[in-house]
């Protein structure tokens, strides 16, 4: 398959209109952003221009709609923006709204769609980074009786099921067999409700930005001319009529299983905040908000335990090191007992790769829990900055002239003890380039597929 790059807009594209929730007026306005940058939305209203990343770890409320919450700052009804840039396969966007609540504009994904298409796109460097869904992942929610199955597959493909056990709307299905899919055959499918529900909630206040433009509203009873004349006075139309399929006339479906489209619409935009584009194909039967987000942070947590361990140094004993202990004595001015690195594994411009055989005759060992013996955490530590140390020197002409100090230690945390026996490969890339000597780096360590520790370093090399 040909290799995909990110995606961000050529020029900004800008939708303005009233929030369903809130009825209030708001500018939504879509912006370019850079490689890695994700989908991130910012409160242009707000002190400080918060800022809020489309991540299921920010979904704080599911009622009638995904609230995204950080530091008390919120936006509401995120789904149908989320799934147009899904939709559109558009990576890295700044969000900028002046309100709590993105506009519903007609209850689809359509408008903000043809933003993005009138926008355009470019593509970026970077390679986009999917979440592939390499086993099944199975999820149910018993208070929704809903049901998702992710299962691998070499494209996005969503399939899903609705069943609201009525007579107006049974069972449904629909299917988006690819993302290229989105735009015509998802994007303009409208949300729907049922009468008695939308009667509730403009009696109660619920939704100050409804009418009968942004919803196809399903007819599960009887209904006299009185009631008919009474909505149409609650609605402030004309008249409304119930249609033979049970649905007010307030509008034409586009398609015979709109509504499960628009279920499919709204799990494409609640995926979407797993953070990243998904190769897989979702099952969907019943979703929901509440369902989906939760679904959706069950990937997330799939794909970030994936991830570390994606990020675990395969070593090899059977290949050949960059370094053996004659070359890292050549770098080093440490000796035994205090030489703490047996091996550099590799190395490029930004990155090192270091390991540390402990075994027994380890001189520390002789005081150091002799009857249960551990590796000193700060001899741990240690041995990951003369590996970091290794790094740095590679960077002038006559290592052997210098020395490498210790400048900061922040976030050390330890996780697993370190025994003889153990075989500690330490991986450290720098945070930012090496200047005038300085070099700032993340490290961890690793026993077999375990973290045994971790930290970020600034160190400095100085003429002896």
């Amino acid at each position: 398959m040909p290799i995909m790059k990110q995606r961000t807009l050529k020029k900004p594209a800008i939708i303005s209109g009233s929030g369903l929730h809130t009825g209030e007026v708001v500018t939504l306005t879509f912006e370019p952003a850079p490689e890695n940058h994700g989908i991130v939305f910012k409160r242009i209203d707000l002190e400080g221009e918060p800022e809020i990343e489309a991540l299921t770890d920010f979904v704080t409320d599911t009622n009638r709609g995904t609230c995204l919450e950080k530091k008390g700052v919120k936006i509401y009804t995120v789904e149908h923006v989320m799934a147009a840039l899904a939709g559109m396969q558009i990576d890295n966007c700044l969000v900028k709204i002046n309100g709590p609540e993105t506009p519903i504009t007609d209850g689809s994904s359509k408008y903000f769609t043809e933003a993005l298409i009138n926008a355009g796109y470019i593509e970026q460097d970077s390679e986009k980074d999917y979440f592939e869904i390499n086993e099944v992942i199975t999820f149910n929610d018993p208070s929704t009786k809903s049901e998702f199955i992710a299962i691998p597959y070499d494209h996005f493909k969503v399939t899903t099921m609705i069943d609201f056990e009525t007579r107006v709307l049974g069972t449904q299905n629909a299917v988006m067999e690819n993302i290229e899919d989105f735009p015509v055959e998802i994007a303009p499918c409208r949300t729907f409700a049922f009468l008695h529900e939308l009667e509730f909630l403009l009696k109660n206040n619920l939704i100050k930005g409804g009418d009968l433009s942004n919803a196809i509203i399903f007819v599960n009873k009887a209904i006299t001319q009185q009631e008919l004349d009474r909505l149409a006075k609650l609605f402030n139309k004309p008249s409304v009529e119930v249609k033979s399929e049970g649905i007010l006339n307030n509008l034409d479906l586009y398609f015979p299983n709109e509504p499960a489209r628009h279920k499919l619409l709204d799990v494409v935009g609640d995926l979407s905040l797993v953070g990243k584009p998904i190769k897989g194909h979702i099952i969907s039967s019943r979703p929901g908000h509440k369902a989906n987000t939760k679904f959706a942070k069950e990937l997330r947590k799939q794909m970030l335990y994936q991830k570390s361990k994606e990020a675990i140094p395969k070593y090899n004993p059977n290949q050949p090191a960059l370094f053996e202990i004659r070359d890292i004595m050549r770098f080093l001015p440490h000796r035994p007992p205090f030489l703490l690195v047996d091996k550099i594994l590799e190395m490029s411009n930004t990155h090192v790769i270091g390991l540390k055989n402990v075994t027994m005759n380890e001189s520390f060992f002789v005081g150091h829990f002799p009857d249960e013996p551990v590796m000193p955490g700060v001899l741990q530590i240690e041995a990951m900055a003369q590996t970091g140390g290794i790094l740095v020197l590679n960077t002038v002409p006559d290592p052997e002239n210098y020395l490498t100090f210790f400048l900061k230690i922040d976030e050390v945390k330890f996780r697993n003890k370190v025994v003889p026996g153990d075989t500690i490969i330490f991986s450290l890339n720098l945070i930012a380039p090496i200047r005038r000597g300085l070099c700032h780096m993340k490290g961890v360590a690793y026993v077999g597929d375990k973290v045994v520790m971790e930290g970020v370093m600034l160190a400095q090399i100085s003429k002896k």
